[in-house]
């Protein structure tokens, strides 16, 4: 499976790593090239987003749960504010989730308060978060506790083609996109993968920025496994020997000999390809799948090493992801494109912007 193609792309983002002035690549888009351009962002009110649980508050417990909305601000400033009002220990607050800063994102908060009298909510205040409503639940609010997030985004300035756009966005809705991880995950301009390395080289970090960094390095080893499997155009029909996902599950099974049957589950958007997750750990993968990942393991082995170092275990996540209920509306100079769409948690609007317009 490995051709030249694949080792001239892993050559140069090796090189890349080794030099000061790191920039990420670009990863391979799914559908060509993107057919428009346009600004995001360009308000808060461009972006927004909307968590939705995986689960029902219970109504008591003793954790307070608090439904928030944000507005320029960074989910771990909104937790450290949260901590310091309510008395309590940073780590007794809980998120779902890290949320956008340029954004207005509509979140959920977890206080642990078993004992002693609840703070009057109402006294909270901080610029730019406003406390939409309050209730207790039993258990703390964990990472990837969600649903979906759904997302409502203005893109300003759009210009290019506009049937070409609209095709795009059909086959997205049809087809699904790329896993991509954002590139918020990196740092700017790609800074956390230099800080990781700095990190693997025996550079003392402080203990709250070591899981953003090997963070980044996996999720940077998972798009470039990514960008491979677009080019050679299995990413989404599968290898012999890959470990599929079920659709909104974490569950999945490996497939020596993909049949007709996952063919069709596949192309039903039912099942999807998964990718490593590099770690400690076996990665699952048999046949063509696995050597396509063993060669990335020889390729990278600085960073793997680094993070089975760190004690990471390896995992899995899909290589596909469904854009469900996506919609689209342009408006009547088709200069604002208007989008609203849903992803499961883990997911990235960016990963579904990068396949119609251009992005820095």
């Amino acid at each position: 499976m490995t051709d030249s193609f694949t080792i001239a792309y892993a050559l140069s983002i090796y090189l890349m790593l080794t030099i000061d002035n790191f920039t990420l690549p670009h990863w391979s888009n799914a559908y060509g090239t993107p057919p428009g351009k346009g600004k995001i962002r360009t308000i808060p009110a461009d972006f927004i987003v909307k968590e939705t649980l995986a689960f029902e508050p219970s109504g008591s417990g003793e954790h307070i749960f608090l439904h928030i909305q944000k507005t320029g601000e960074n989910t771990e400033y909104v937790a450290r504010q949260l901590a310091r009002f309510a008395h309590v220990r940073q780590r007794d607050v809980g998120y779902a989730g890290m949320k956008d800063r340029h954004a207005i994102t509509m979140q959920w908060f977890s206080i642990w308060l078993p004992k002693g009298d609840e703070p009057n909510w109402s006294d909270f205040c901080v610029e730019g978060v406003t406390i939409l409503s309050v209730t207790r639940h039993a258990r703390k609010l964990k990472r990837g506790a969600l649903a979906c997030n759904h997302f409502e985004l203005t893109l300003r300035e759009w210009q290019g083609d506009i049937d070409h756009t609209l095709a795009q966005l059909t086959t997205i809705k049809r087809h699904g996109i790329p896993n991509y991880y954002g590139s918020q995950r990196f740092g700017h301009r790609g800074q956390n993968i230099v800080k990781a390395l700095a990190m693997f080289n025996g550079e003392k970090v402080p203990r709250e920025q070591r899981s953003i960094y090997l963070s980044a390095v996996r999720s940077f080893l998972f798009n470039t496994l990514l960008a491979q499997r677009i080019h050679a155009n299995n990413w989404a029909t599968g290898l012999s020997g890959d470990v599929f996902m079920l659709d909104g599950s974490r569950s999945g099974f490996v497939c020596d000999d993909i049949d007709e049957t996952i063919r069709s589950r596949l192309a039903n958007n039912e099942l999807h390809p998964t990718g490593a997750l590099y770690g400690k750990g076996d990665l699952r993968t048999t046949g063509l799948a696995h050597s396509e990942e063993q060669s990335l393991c020889n390729t990278y082995t600085t960073l793997i090493q680094g993070l089975i170092a760190f004690g990471l275990e390896s995992d899995r996540r899909a290589l596909r992801v469904n854009v469900h209920d996506l919609t689209w509306h342009f408006d009547e100079n088709n200069t604002t494109l208007l989008l609203a769409f849903s992803l499961p948690a883990g997911s990235y609007a960016t990963a579904v912007l990068r396949e119609i317009i251009e992005l820095d």
